[in-house]
């Protein structure tokens, strides 16, 4: 091969890695930031930094170490952040290391929708509601147009909030507080204002500058371990899948009202974006065939005590040791958590939320149907 003809194939190769960094370069998304709203399902360490303590095998997937999630690995919005190539979100609570230039996450593990001094409410509830969360923003909305200027580089500029997504997943607590002791009936009683709660909030995010919303659904509570060991139920309450029926619809019924919510907002609000997120359904089809999907077991927890069915033990919560007649029972988690859907029998595992999040991003879930490679040029979330 001739000195020149070396040299051309060279540049050849050369022109084309330099096309393939100008097509990187050039990744656009019409989302610069997220800001996130919500319980346990998408806390990326919020109500651990406000009150300091974490079970020992969360995070053990991925960060391999407990970084303030309630599950092995990543969430929800931590696939859906690092598809838009964005950061994972920092908690608005966590003072230390946190960085809001490309968004904030309000969410708190166990948090709920209604303000817990409610009568619905007993103990186990988050001090931050929706309510106190929605505040959060405001403050700190204020504080970005009073200190970006002076050059505070944590922050985002004030104009973030037209070109933020804004993501809640909240309700599963106002759900499931009280349900063991008022029953599906009781229950029911409280979602109108759940429900209604949740609306308003989109109105004020929207007052705030936001234009684009994806709200998150209720769980197929049914299908959960934690519940399926809890709950009241008998024999012929179980489907073929081994989830409860009465509980699961009693879920469909709230989230047909969210859903019908959410339409009359998407009309008052005529230039946003107001997209309802069927999780439920992704959810349930992984509980329903988790082998379809790469996993092997739906209704049994990885990280739990008791082995059996379901491997949970409300008395002994994954990553804690107690003592029950005599002997010291310690919830531990399974090697393979990759091969189940439910982490601890409350949370889904990083392997469950990856698939959640592929059926999000690619909008079949969404009505209307809203993809988000649409509007951004989206990145691998392996």
């Amino acid at each position: 091969m001739s000195f020149q003809r070396l040299l051309r194939q060279l540049l050849v190769v050369l022109l084309v890695a330099m096309g393939m960094l100008a097509s990187w370069g050039d990744s656009k998304c019409a989302f610069e930031a997220i800001f996130n709203f919500g319980d346990s399902n998408s806390d990326t360490g919020g109500f651990w930094a406000a009150f300091p303590a974490q079970a020992s095998p969360n995070g053990m997937t991925y960060f391999k170490r407990p970084v303030g999630r309630a599950t092995d690995g990543r969430l929800v919005i931590d696939f859906m952040a690092q598809s838009l190539g964005l950061p994972f979100l920092s908690p608005y609570l966590q003072s230390i290391g946190s960085d809001y230039r490309h968004g904030a996450n309000f969410a708190t593990l166990a948090s709920s929708v209604l303000l817990p001094n409610t009568s619905l409410f007993v103990t186990g509830i988050s001090p931050f509601s929706l309510a106190i969360q929605l505040n959060q923003m405001k403050q700190f909305k204020v504080k970005v147009d009073q200190f970006h200027s002076r050059g505070r580089t944590s922050l985002p500029p004030p104009d973030i909030f037209g070109k933020s997504l804004y993501t809640i997943y909240i309700g599963q607590n106002d759900f499931t507080s009280n349900l063991a002791s008022i029953g599906i009936a009781g229950e029911q009683q409280y979602l109108p204002q759940v429900v209604s709660q949740i609306a308003s909030t989109i109105k004020e995010l929207y007052g705030l500058g936001g234009r684009t919303f994806l709200v998150l659904n209720l769980a197929p509570i049914g299908c959960y371990p934690s519940f399926l060991v809890q709950l009241p139920h008998g024999t012929s309450d179980i489907d073929e899948f081994g989830c409860m029926m009465s509980y699961n619809n009693a879920v469909v019924g709230y989230n047909n009202m969210l859903k019908e919510a959410l339409r009359q907002t998407r009309q008052q609000l005529t230039d946003a974006k107001v997209i309802y997120v069927d999780t439920h359904a992704a959810l349930l089809e992984l509980f329903q065939h988790p082998t379809s999907h790469g996993l092997q077991f739906g209704t049994r927890a990885c990280c739990g005590s008791g082995g059996g069915t379901y491997n949970f033990d409300p008395q002994v919560f994954c990553g804690n040791s107690k003592q029950i007649n005599g002997q010291t029972i310690t919830a531990t988690a399974c090697n393979d958590p990759h091969n189940y859907v439910s982490w601890d029998g409350v949370h889904t595992t990083e392997a469950a939320n990856k698939l959640i999040t592929a059926a999000i991003l690619n909008g079949s879930y969404s009505d209307p149907p809203f993809a988000l490679s649409q509007f951004c040029d989206l990145h691998p979330i392996g």
